[in-house]
């Protein structure tokens, strides 16, 4: 089944899920796409079954909090970064709930954790304005480049190249094998005071960068020159709140929820808005992925809600 507008108009909440108190601040698909983990302020872990469509299993990071948390490689492993205590990253064995190992360097909040597409290595930027490049089978840091501001960071889909935001002023660009010698291309952004850069992804053709905003509009960039192809906005965010923006994995589709419980959905080729849905989401929609493998997508504000289409194209 392909997208198309008119897939994409059909999708319905399929399944809610009502096993947080608190807000669901970052959740991850498995690259298989068989199932989901996500990270609470209510300091829960909680992994959701795909196929069945339900909760398997909720672990607690009590002491330490738990916050943008991803999926290695290997099934049943994760790492995440914490909101209380301390700014370790914790890398955390998901069957029988121990840490494996412990990532410590930090000295403030970890804003951006991203895995590698291709291998054992992450990195995260934090509010101390460093990015560290990590190994999951290594505790020491493996590379680390100091900027001037508060860096989102993400890995392009070859995971040979690392992309910066960097407050909302500029996009760095390291090659992976030499991030301490500075970045090989710069593109300064459109400076907007009202808002900050809150998020960063490739499209999985490797083409495209969006760029997230605690504002009411994102932009989507060429990743090669830096040049704003679109500037999607007209959604509702008046709290500033961070809210996580993604492409459709056929890199054809952007979308971002909203404060009202409703996602947006542009065509990122001609910038044409073509849905608005609404998931009766009570809070701000902070978290949305579309499935990896699979034509289903997944919103959270303090529930998680499963989407699936209701017309075949």
């Amino acid at each position: 089944m392909k997208l198309t507008d008119s897939v994409l108009r059909s999708f319905r909440v399929a399944r809610v899920f009502s096993e947080n108190s608190d807000k669901i601040n970052s959740f991850d698909f498995s690259p298989n796409g068989d199932a989901v983990i996500s990270s609470s302020d209510d300091d829960s872990i909680v992994l959701y079954d795909c196929q069945e469509g339900k909760p398997k299993r909720t672990l607690y990071s009590k002491k330490y909090g738990v916050d943008l948390i991803r999926y290695t490689h290997a099934a049943n492993t994760a790492v995440y970064s914490s909101n209380k205590i301390d700014d370790t990253i914790r890398y955390l064995s998901l069957q029988d709930n121990k840490y494996i190992r412990y990532f410590p360097g930090h000295s403030k909040r970890v804003i951006a954790l991203s895995m590698s597409p291709v291998d054992d290595t992450f990195i995260s930027g934090s509010l101390d304005q460093t990015i560290r490049l990590w190994d999951l089978r290594c505790p020491n840091c493996q590379g680390l480049t100091h900027l001037q501001g508060k860096p989102v960071c993400s890995f392009d889909p070859e995971g040979l190249i690392i992309a910066a935001g960097v407050n909302s002023e500029v996009v760095k660009l390291y090659d992976l094998r030499s991030l301490g010698k500075g970045p090989f291309a710069t593109f300064k952004m459109q400076y907007d005071q009202t808002c900050e850069c809150t998020g960063l992804k490739f499209s999985n053709d490797g083409k495209f960068i969006l760029i997230s905003t605690n504002g009411s509009f994102i932009h989507l960039i060429d990743a090669f020159k830096g040049v704003v192809m679109h500037t999607f906005g007209g959604y509702a965010n008046s709290k500033a709140v961070t809210l996580e923006a993604s492409f459709t994995p056929d890199s054809q589709f952007i979308m971002i929820g909203s404060e009202d419980g409703k996602i947006h959905v542009w065509n990122g080729e001609s910038g044409i808005k073509v849905a608005v849905l609404d998931g009766k989401h009570t809070g701000p929609i902070t978290c949305l992925q579309f499935n990896p493998k699979f034509m289903t997508f997944a919103s959270a504000c303090s529930s998680m809600a499963f989407w699936l289409p209701t017309i075949d194209d």
